[in-house]
């Protein structure tokens, strides 16, 4: 017996704000059914030992020391702005008073 209707698959894309033909309703309804299939062949294997992760291989932010480094060109930088004042961009006001 299969444990997704029709019913459901509206609802879940009603949800989802989806506009399904009515003539697809079955063909996902079949799809869904099937992953929920395998989603239970899944909870079936013995993870006992396994520790959780988030993904398969792990990720690892490389970084350098937070150092400030004098560059040659930061005057260069600065006189391409269209308004500076003294060492700093000069920008419009964002805020209100």
């Amino acid at each position: 017996m299969s444990r997704i209707t029709a019913d459901d698959v509206r609802k879940v894309a009603e949800l989802a704000r989806l506009a399904l033909p009515e003539d697809k309703i079955a063909t996902y309804t079949g799809q869904l059914e099937r992953i929920l299939d395998y989603v239970a062949h899944l909870e079936a294997v013995d993870t006992t030992g396994v520790p959780p992760t988030t993904r398969a291989v792990e990720v690892v932010n490389v970084t350098r020391d937070d150092r400030v480094e004098p560059t040659p060109v930061r005057e260069e930088l600065l006189d391409l702005a269209p308004q500076r004042e003294g060492d700093f961009f000069r920008v419009p006001k964002i805020l209100g008073d």
